[in-house]
């Protein structure tokens, strides 16, 4: 495939040829790649989540509080935010098929290790190299973009983020039923495997690229690029600083559910596997990615990005109702990820039309989205310990109020 890029209503810039237009036609069939990268993505990033279901296992394994051992939520997507920074955006030079296998190498030993841990500090080492090596699908997510057609680029991007939460709701459920079963460290092992035999299927049927690369990228010259590349397209930082919004009320809420749902002093009291399974709304947000793309290619990104500001923003006032009442959880969380979804796909859209460079602008878009989430994780932790649930919901309406209007600031200044 090649791209052929159009004017959209602002979602996508004027014509921007692919990194290798030479090279698009070779390779596997396109709906093969697609089904093989939108697979890796989920395994993939389902590692980021892998600890989230287990906190409550793994703090009384390792004689740990359940907030301390809350803290590797957030160190699980500190390290995703770390190796975006120095892995993603090599993936306008460098050679995919290698780095995703090395990548899930890395990921692969560090799980093993992480399962091998003695205490929490060993544990939150293995969990920060493990999710630093977890970028590839921010290294695929450019690729899909590079070689679609450009009237079906969010349909494209939508069904391999599709594939990431999907895999994240499989952290969720399946991580949560088996750690009750076998314990937070078979989890761990099985994540491991089951990472390296993903990742070296992927580099098997990833085409081959013949793209110059000049001398590479150096990392540090890349980070340091970051905030002039933000500081000149308004759509990209627009994307950013929204989605860092949505993410953020989002992680904040879902990080620390278990403990609404596990906790001894709340309403619920369920064991950590009848918890899991809560995560199971998250298929919400497969099902709404492949409508949020057909809606992007459109309408245009813009109006699928305000729709999901306003599912999340309806959702708050359920969550806080779901601090005694099931069925306000339930609803909350079919309209969160409903939100979610729409907005990851519209922005990412956007992000990666943003610039002539879609690797580093993915990097930067995701970065910000991971560093809003890994701040309201770590601080609705202690919100949670101190005001309850409701300190909780608060985190998430300030997220997503900043969110929204860091997003109107940057359009404002871009129209005058």
């Amino acid at each position: 495939m090649t791209t052929h890029s159009h004017p959209d209503q602002a979602a996508r810039p004027s014509v921007r040829p692919s990194a290798s237009p030479e090279a698009a036609p070779a390779g596997p069939r396109p709906g093969l790649l697609l089904g093989v990268i939108a697979l890796c993505t989920g395994v993939t990033a389902a590692n980021i989540y892998l600890a989230t279901p287990l906190l409550g296992l793994i703090a009384q394994d390792l004689g740990a509080s359940t907030s301390a051992a809350g803290w590797i939520a957030s160190i699980s997507q500190l390290g995703y935010a770390i190796g975006l920074l120095f892995f993603a955006p090599l993936g306008d030079t460098a050679d995919r098929r290698r780095l995703v296998a090395v990548l899930c190498g890395v990921a692969g030993v560090a799980l093993v290790a992480g399962a091998l841990a003695p205490g929490l500090p060993a544990l939150a080492a293995a969990v920060l190299v493990a999710c630093a090596a977890t970028v590839v699908p921010q290294l695929l997510v450019p690729l899909v973009a590079e070689r679609a057609p450009a009237d079906r680029r969010g349909r494209h991007v939508a069904a391999v983020v599709a594939g990431l939460f999907t895999g994240i709701v499989a952290a969720r459920v399946l991580g949560g039923l088996a750690g009750q079963a076998y314990g937070w460290r078979a989890v761990f092992t099985g994540a491991a495997v089951l990472t390296v035999a993903v990742g070296l299927l992927t580099a098997l049927v990833l085409p081959a690229e013949t793209r110059p690369r000049g001398k590479g990228v150096n990392p540090f010259k890349t980070i340091a690029g970051l905030p002039g590349l933000l500081a000149s397209s308004a759509p990209l930082r627009a994307a950013c600083l929204r989605q860092g919004g949505i993410f953020g009320a989002w992680s904040a809420l879902w990080t620390t559910l278990t403990l609404l749902l596990t906790g001894t002093s709340g309403a619920y009291h369920l064991s950590p596997g009848t918890a899991g399974l809560f995560g199971l709304f998250g298929l919400v947000s497969t099902a709404v990615a492949p409508v949020s793309g057909s809606l992007i290619d459109r309408f245009g990104a813009q109006r699928v990005v305000n729709t999901g500001f306003a599912l999340t923003a309806a959702s708050l006032p359920f969550f806080w109702l779901g601090a005694h009442h099931l069925w306000a959880l339930c609803v909350a969380a079919v309209l969160i990820h409903a939100g979610l979804m729409a907005g990851q796909v519209a922005n990412q859209t956007r992000a990666l039309a943003a610039t002539p460079k879609p690797a580093v602008a993915n990097t930067a878009y995701v970065v910000c989205g991971f560093i809003g989430g890994a701040t309201a994780s770590a601080v609705a932790g202690p919100a949670f310990d101190h005001w309850g649930w409701t300190g909780v919901c608060a985190i998430a309406v300030l997220w997503l109020t900043v969110g929204w209007a860091g997003g109107l600031a940057a359009v404002g200044r871009r129209s005058a």
